[in-house]
């Protein structure tokens, strides 16, 4: 029987167990964090460490030259974006295997563009690892090369996806394959959907600021993602503007299997980013703006507080949908605060 709700409280939907707040904070593991790369692919992990933690600048997990040029945009940068993150750089591993979450960045951004979230998650007791879509970052958009917004561009953002899941570098052996979900940004929502769509491996998918079936990047057909989906919608949203809610909004009603859907108030598309405000193209989720929804001036939700609710409930539906944890499910239930509001369909 299929149902919906609509949240608007501090309350577990339809369940005896309360919502499991610890995830709007960092969890009981310390993060490490290591960069891997082999020519083919360049990706971030972050996993549960035994090693002491510090506060690192987020440009020095970077080689060269992007360290120098990121370093560069945070110092003519507002007080947005990421500066720090406190990580064991190149930490080691706990013991035992942990649930795995792959992030697909945004277009034109980079693996580190969801930091935040990746992070959260690992305190949490997952390892997380964040793909850089070689063509399509900010390095590529900087030095004049954008990449394509389009189908070929989609199935090379999902090939790199599998060749990380194929290939998984030996020094991950602790992240265990049969509990896999995947969560992207903007293009990363779509990529997200398409590998969710391809990969039986994926047991759930989450997709922020982005429908994963999207007439305007055709690849996601939503029918055939038959596992539990999760999307945020950004309700200022002026990239990909009230046009593009509405395709989540359809997204999430026409979901096959169970699905949810938060929308955040005053949050626009970079809301959810490491990265907003870092340049102009990142500026919409920094400081005042206007309206998509009817023009007025306001100013967007907190980047911090975007981040934080971003990381929240990522973490919590993959606490539920990979570990079957019935407080991340009263919690993804629920509404966490009154810039958010929640509904769920079995």
């Amino acid at each position: 029987m299929r149902s919906a709700v609509a949240v608007l409280a501090l309350a577990a939907c339809g369940s005896d167990t309360p919502p499991d707040r610890s995830v709007e904070s960092l969890g009981p593991y310390a993060v490490g964090t290591n960069r891997i790369g082999n020519g083919s692919y360049s990706m971030q992990a972050w996993y549960p460490t035994e090693d002491a933690t510090a506060s690192v600048a987020i440009e020095s997990l970077e080689p060269e030259p992007q360290r120098t040029t990121y370093a560069g945009l945070l110092a003519a940068a507002s007080d947005c974006p990421t500066r720090t993150l406190d990580v064991a750089v190149t930490g080691t591993p706990l013991p035992g295997t942990f649930p795995f979450v792959v992030l697909s960045h945004c277009h034109s951004c980079t693996r580190l563009s969801n930091a935040t979230t990746a992070i959260r998650l690992a305190s949490h007791g997952f390892v997380a690892l964040s793909v850089d879509h070689e063509g399509d970052t900010l390095w590529d958009q900087l030095a004049g090369n954008a990449g394509a917004l389009d189908a070929e561009a989609l199935q090379k953002r999902v090939d790199a996806v599998e060749l990380a899941l194929d290939t998984l570098d030996p020094s991950l052996s602790f992240a265990d394959k049969t509990r896999i979900g995947i969560v992207g940004h903007s293009f990363g929502g779509v990529t997200a959907g398409r590998v969710a769509q391809l990969d039986a491996r994926i047991s759930s998918a989450a997709s922020l600021a982005a429908p994963m079936e999207n007439p305007l990047i055709p690849g996601v057909t939503l029918a055939e993602i038959k596992k539990p989906v999760w999307f945020l919608v950004a309700q200022e949203d002026n990239s990909i503007t009230e046009f593009g809610n509405k395709f989540i909004r359809d997204n999430y009603t026409a979901a096959p299997d169970e699905a949810w859907k938060l929308e955040f108030k005053d949050a626009g598309h970079w809301s959810v980013s490491d990265l907003a405000g870092l340049t102009t193209m990142f500026a919409p989720g920094c400081g005042a703006g206007v309206r998509q929804t009817d023009g007025t001036d306001f100013t967007y939700v907190d980047p911090d507080e975007g981040r934080d609710v971003t990381a929240a409930y990522v973490t919590a539906f993959f606490k539920a949908t990979l570990e079957d944890d019935a407080g991340a499910r009263a919690y993804i239930n629920s509404a966490a605060s009154a810039a958010v509001s929640v509904e769920h369909h079995d």
